[in-house]
C-alpha cells in the first residue's frame, strides 16, 4: 500500500509534507516510530526544497508500507546527488540527511533518469 503526493517548490511545502506523511500514518492505524518517519520526512523535503527542486517545478513525497518496513520516498527532478555530511559542533547547517541516517534503519539515494529519490526504511510491527 502507498500514498503519493506533489508538493510546489515552497518552504511552506515542508509542513504540508510532514503532515501528508502523519496523516497517512494515522490512516494506516500505525503509530510506531510516527515522530521519527515524520522528521525524517521533513528533513528530506527541507533539503529537496533547498537544494533539489528546479524553480517552478515540485516534488513528490511517496509513502509505502512493505510489510514490515515503511518507506518514505522523496523524489525531485534537480541535478546531483546530495550526501551526507559529518559538520563541526558549531556548524550552523548540514545536519540533516545525517539526522535522517541516524534515525532510519535503511537509507539511500538514487540516481534516477532524471532528479534523484531519497529513501528511508523504518522497521515496524507486521499488521
Amino acid at each position: 500500500m502507498f500514498r503519493q503526493q506533489r508538493f510546489p517548490r515552497a518552504r511552506t511545502s515542508v509542513r504540508a509534507a510532514r503532515q501528508f506523511v502523519g496523516d497517512t500514518l494515522a490512516e494506516w492505524g500505525l503509530s510506531e516510530r510516527r515522530d521519527d518517519i515524520r522528521l525524517c520526512a521533513s528533513e528530506l523535503a527541507a533539503n529537496a526544497v533547498l537544494h533539489g527542486v528546479p524553480w517552478g517545478r515540485e516534488f513528490s513525497v511517496r509513502v509505502a508500507r512493505e510489510g514490515g518496513i515503511v518507506w518514505i520516498e522523496v523524489r525531485d527532478s534537480g541535478p546531483g546527488l546530495p550526501t551526507v555530511r559529518h559538520p563541526e559542533p558549531e556548524a550552523e547547517g548540514g545536519r540533516g540527511l545525517w539526522l535522517v541516517a541516524a534515525l532510519a534503519d535503511e537509507f539511500e539515494i538514487r540516481d534516477e533518469r532524471v532528479g534523484k529519490s531519497s529513501c528511508a526504511g523504518f522497521n515496524v510491527a507486521e499488521a
